[in-house]
């Protein structure tokens, strides 16, 4: 598939979506937009994607909103405005549901939107010169569409002090406050992480990984309560008796690799 905006690549188990727009700090527009939700589906359906990456090409990660692109919302109807707004939750939901593990490589500053992008992928690693801000007050914006998956990764409180001040955090604060997982000094280094973090989730169970995903999203926030405890249940019982725990189990007891990991060798 050839796209303008981004470039994707498969190999070894990997998906490797990255933004392309170098030029503009990959900065979102209505093309970039739907590129990524379109290469995100294809990588969720391509058998040989075991893990997706999402990485950056140029100095930036993601700028947030392309000026031009503002531009044109300034002069756009109400319609028109919840549609463009629609497609990008439409982009971040793909991204949060995808059923394979995705990895952020975030090798500098990572704007609004681009601070959401982030915040919807299930890890993250930044360099240390990367920068973030939820910038979209400066504007008289409001960080709408990416705020349930920044609350989740950040809390409330500091969704309140980032949300409202605007301010750029640098990449370790955004370590210590859950925005992303590791920070590193320079691109040999993200790219090592990376590499550490691929290897490690190509060991483990695929149907498990996405059950893992879809159990947390049920899970999370919820009480403990005999609700919560009987869906916990069933989701272990079900899993329990499919092909992939089945085989799990029996190559544990019988100390051999699953068959997953010989099938990824292979490949």
């Amino acid at each position: 598939m050839n796209y303008q905006s981004i470039v994707t690549e498969v190999g070894d188990g990997v998906g490797i979506l990255t933004l392309n727009k170098a030029e503009r700090h990959n900065a979102f527009d209505e093309t970039l937009i739907a590129e990524i939700t379109d290469g995100l589906r294809r990588l969720e359906a391509d058998p040989q994607v075991r893990v997706v990456v999402v990485s950056a090409a140029g100095k930036s990660f993601c700028a947030g909103a392309d000026l031009n692109w503002m531009k044109r919302a300034a002069a756009a109807t109400p319609d028109e405005n919840l549609a463009d707004a629609r497609r990008l939750g439409d982009l971040l939901t793909t991204l949060n549901e995808l059923s394979k593990p995705t990895l952020a490589r975030v090798q500098g500053p990572a704007y609004g939107g681009g601070v959401g992008l982030i915040a919807a992928c299930d890890i993250a690693v930044a360099s240390y010169d990367a920068v973030f801000s939820l910038s979209e007050v400066k504007l008289g914006l409001v960080p709408a569409v990416i705020s349930p998956y920044v609350l989740a990764a950040i809390g409330e409180r500091y969704a309140r002090r980032y949300m409202l001040t605007a301010e750029r955090f640098s990449a370790a604060e955004a370590y210590r406050i859950g925005l992303v997982h590791e920070i590193v000094p320079g691109a040999e280094q993200l790219d090592d992480a990376i590499g550490e973090l691929v290897d490690a989730l190509l060991k483990n169970g695929p149907n498990a990984q996405a059950e893992c995903k879809a159990l947390i999203r049920v899970v999370a926030g919820q009480p403990i309560d005999d609700s919560t405890t009987e869906e916990t249940v069933r989701r272990i019982t079900r899993v329990r008796a499919s092909p992939e725990g089945r085989e799990g189990l029996a190559a544990f007891l019988e100390k051999r690799k699953p068959a997953w990991q010989q099938s990824d060798a292979e490949m």
